[in-house]
C-alpha cells in the first residue's frame, strides 16, 4: 500500500497530518517486533526524527517492541544531546550504534559485468552487499526505514536504498559505491535518479532485500530560518515512493541559478557540521553553480576534524582535497594500499576538490591554518570573515558587501544549486 501526502502551500504538512498517515501506514498489522532506521543528526532537517518518535510511542502502546539504530553508514554514533533534540522523549538506551566495519553481514554480490555494463566500462570489480546483520534478523516484523529525498553527490538523490546499503551498510558496499560514483562523475548524477550508484543498490534491494519486510517512509523537506517544511510524504515498500519523492525533491531542492557564481559563502550549522567529512557538502552541492575562478567561503565555526572515522581522518591529513587526477595516481600506487582499501575516503576526496576550477577557503575556529592548508584548502579567520560575511544579516541569496556581489547558502545540506547556463 503506498501512501502519497502533499503540502498544501509552502508550509508544508501540519505535523497531524504526517501523524495520520503513519497511523494509516501500521494499521491492522500485527506486529511484535520493530526496528526502526532513521537517519542520524546530520539529517536533523529531514523530520525523521518527529517520524520515528510516533512510531516509536504508537508501536510500544500497541504492545511491539521497538528498536532504533541510526542509519549512521561512517559517522559517529548519535549523542544523548542530539537525540533529545532530534528524537525528543525516545529514551536514549534504545539507540542502537551501527558498526559499518565490524556489525555487517555479506548477503550476496553485484556481478562485475553488471557494474561494468552501468558505469559504461569505469569499474571492473564486483561489489559485496553487506548490511547491518539486524536487518536480516527473523525476529523483526516489520523494518522501517524514514529519511528525506534531497540531491546527493554520490547516487544523485539520497535515501529509499541508500539508507540500507550505506547508513546500515559494510565497508565494501560504502567504499565501492562511493569510488563508482567519484569515477563516473558526481556532476552527471547529482539532482537525478537512475544513477549508476542507484542502481547498483537496486540490485541489492531487487536481489537480496525482496523479502524482508521493509516500509520506506520518505520526506520532501526544506527549511527556510532553520525551520523543517515537510512538503511530501511517501510511505510505500517499493520504488514508487521514491520516484515521486525525487519529482517532488526535484523541484523543491533544486535552485537554479542564472549564471556562475563569483562569490559563494556557505554557513555550516556547528550543531550539525563538525568535520570537512561533512562540512564539504558546502563544495559538493555549490561546484555546479560556480563559474570558473569563482570563490567558495566555507565559514564553518564547528568544524574541529577532518574526518568522522578516525582512520579516515589519517587518510585527509596524508592526501588532502588535492583534485581527481591526483587522488587516482596517489590510489593506483602500489604503495599506497591505506587508500586502497578505504575507497569511500579516496572518492570523498574527489568530491573535496573542485580540481583548480575554482578556489575554497574554510573559515574555522577549531583547526589551525596550517592544518587547512596542509590538505589543500585556503584558510581564513572565522571570526574576520563571519564579521564581513555576517550569517546572521545575510539573506539567502545574492547579497551586495562592500560593492561585491555574493551568493550566499545557509545550509548546504538541504539542497543543490545549477548554473541554468551549463545545465544539460
Amino acid at each position: 500500500m503506498d501512501i502519497f501526502r502533499y503540502g498544501k502551500d509552502e508550509n508544508g504538512l501540519s505535523r497531524e497530518e504526517i501523524k495520520e498517515a503513519l497511523l494509516e501506514s501500521i494499521k491492522g498489522k500485527e506486529l511484535k517486533n520493530v526496528l526502526i532506521l532513521p537517519p542520524d543528526f546530520t539529517r536533523f532537517h529531514s523530520n525523521a526524527g518527529y517520524i520515528t518518535n510516533v512510531y516509536y510511542h504508537t508501536l510500544m502502546d500497541m504492545g511491539c517492541n521497538v528498536d532504533i539504530m541510526p542509519a549512521l553508514g561512517t559517522h559517529v554514533p548519535v549523542t544523548k544531546e542530539q537525540a533529545e533534540i532530534m528524537f525528543g522523549d525516545i529514551p536514549y538506551e534504545k539507540f542502537i550504534p551501527h558498526n559499518w566495519r565490524t556489525d555487517v553481514i555479506k548477503i550476496g554480490e553485484v556481478p562485475k559485468e553488471y557494474i561494468e555494463e552501468i558505469t559504461e566500462g569505469l569499474w571492473h570489480e564486483k561489489i559485496n552487499v553487506e548490511i547491518n546483520r539486524r536487518i536480516m534478523d527473523e525476529k523483526y516484523d516489520l523494518i522501517i526505514s524514514p529519511g528525506q529525498v534531497v540531491p546527493h553527490e554520490v547516487i544523485g538523490m539520497a535515501n529509499h536504498s541508500k539508507n540500507l546499503f550505506v547508513g546500515v551498510g559494510g565497508s565494501d558496499m560504502i567504499n565501492s559505491s562511493h569510488m563508482v560514483g567519484a569515477v563516473y562523475g558526481m556532476e552527471r548524477m547529482m539532482g537525478k535518479d537512475h544513477t549508476p550508484v542507484r542502481k547498483i543498490f537496486d540490485y541489492g534491494m531487487e536481489h537480496f532485500l525482496n523479502e524482508r519486510p521493509i516500509l520506506f517512509v520518505l520526506t520532501v523537506c526544506t527549511a527556510p530560518g532553520g525551520n523543517i517544511h515537510t512538503h511530501g510524504l511517501f510511505i510505500g515498500e517499493d520504488r514508487k515512493c521514491l520516484e515521486a519523492a525525487i519529482a517532488l525533491a526535484q523541484e523543491k531542492n533544486i535552485d537554479f541559478v542564472e549564471h556562475g557564481i563569483k562569490k559563494c559563502v556557505v554557513y555550516l550549522d556547528p550543531g550539525e557540521f563538525k568535520s570537512t567529512w561533512l562540512g564539504n557538502k558546502a563544495v559538493y552541492r555549490t561546484r555546479m553553480a560556480i563559474a570558473d575562478g569563482g570563490e567558495l567561503l566555507i565559514l564553518a565555526p564547528g568544524v574541529e576534524r577532518f574526518g568522522e572515522d578516525s582512520a579516515v581522518d589519517v587518510l585527509i591529513r596524508k592526501y588532502g582535497y588535492k583534485g581527481r587526477l591526483n587522488t587516482l595516481e596517489q590510489f593506483n600506487k602500489p604503495e599506497n594500499q591505506d587508500l586502497r582499501d578505504n575507497m569511500g575516503a579516496a572518492a570523498h576526496l574527489i568530491h573535496g576538490s573542485s580540481d583548480g576550477r575554482f578556489s575554497i577557503t574554510y573559515a574555522v575556529k577549531n583547526i589551525s591554518r596550517e592544518e587547512i592548508e596542509s590538505v589543500g584548502f585556503n584558510s581564513a579567520e572565522y571570526d574576520e570573515m563571519a564579521a564581513k560575511y555576517d550569517p546572521a544579516k545575510l539573506k539567502y541569496g545574492y547579497n551586495t558587501v562592500d560593492g561585491e556581489e555574493v551568493y550566499f547558502i545557509p545550509n548546504p545540506a538541504l539542497g543543490l544549486w545549477i548554473n541554468k547556463e551549463k545545465f544539460i
